[in-house]
């Protein structure tokens, strides 16, 4: 009760912007699959505040803070990002009066940078060569040297990260498919779209198979993807969760790009074209089911690679 009192403002500016997190379209992929017993399905999730996925663990990271009071609209919220979880954290923090420090690698792109400079968040930049390991290492430094001006979200091992998407995206799925869904199949980052969503899938019917895609190398162009075998795995990875792995190339990623905004009238980031990648391959396999991956951001977001492809054709 003291919590509540206390913070009743940033409580109900809370409230007022839940609506906005998830509650995202499935949008139904044609022109890839010849056998029509087999649906393909993807989660629009740039339809929701921070325009990206990651808008639902930030939402329920700073919730949950608020709530126990680590946030009360002074202390900073401070992360490590590589790019849409920064986002997500800015827009939201803006719209809840909540300062935001991140530490962000130095080759992030121009996109997300702007985004972040226009919420009007605190940007540490760290090395381009140690990735997000590296800005994760920085945060921890400055929590440790600043703990009264920092609340730590710690994205990479915080449980409402995973948490959030066992609330909303698995049972958004579920309703959205009619309970119908066979396969669920998705990329693996900081592991919470995928650990979350498969593990209360399994719990609503155990006969779903889950499918976690990987970056086919160490040095792959999949931004937001994580290669697990060379990079920090996030602490609440869990490898049993998943039925079976895939590996996705950044090359085949980039060509759906263009294949989907031809068949689809979508345009995919090269992270959601790779997911699509990877729900056809099972797809593929299928002689009857519902497959849904999940769509993590718009390829408005990354203009440069968009001007790659562009030249190529």
């Amino acid at each position: 009760m003291f919590i509540k009192e206390k913070h009743t403002g940033l409580l109900q500016r809370l409230e007022a912007i839940e609506p906005f997190i998830g509650n995202t379209p499935l949008f139904p992929i044609k022109g890839f699959i010849d056998n029509p017993e087999v649906q393909v399905f993807a989660k629009l999730e740039w339809n929701q505040l921070g325009s990206s996925v990651k808008a639902r663990p930030a939402f329920n990271i700073i919730k949950e803070a608020i709530l126990v009071g680590h946030l009360d609209g002074k202390k900073h919220l401070l992360d490590a990002s590589s790019g849409n979880t920064g986002v997500a954290y800015g827009a939201i923090g803006a719209a809840l009066g909540i300062p935001v420090t991140l530490c962000l690698p130095e080759n992030a792109s121009e996109q997300k940078k702007a985004a972040l400079t226009y919420f009007g968040v605190n940007i540490v930049y760290t090395s381009r060569f140690e990735a997000t390991d590296g800005a994760q290492d920085k945060a921890l430094e400055l929590f440790l040297e600043y703990p009264d001006k920092y609340f730590y979200a710690d994205q990479y091992g915080n449980h409402h990260n995973w948490q959030a998407h066992y609330k909303t995206t698995a049972h958004e799925i579920f309703s959205q498919t009619n309970q119908q869904i066979t396969h669920y199949v998705a990329a693996l980052g900081t592991t919470g779209t995928f650990i979350g969503t498969s593990r209360k899938l399994k719990e609503l019917n155990e006969n779903i198979e889950v499918v976690a895609l990987h970056p086919d190398s160490a040095l792959h162009g999949l931004e937001g993807w994580k290669h697990l075998e060379t990079a920090k795995v996030p602490a609440f990875f869990d490898d049993k969760v998943a039925d079976r792995n895939l590996e996705v190339s950044t090359e085949e990623a980039y060509q759906m790009v263009k294949d989907v905004a031809k068949t689809n009238g979508l345009l995919l980031s090269p992270s959601s074209a790779g997911a699509l990648s990877g729900a056809l391959k099972v797809a593929r396999e299928l002689e009857r089911g519902i497959v849904v991956t999940v769509f993590p951001d718009h390829g408005s977001n990354y203009p440069e690679v968009l001007k790659a492809l562009i030249k190529e054709n």
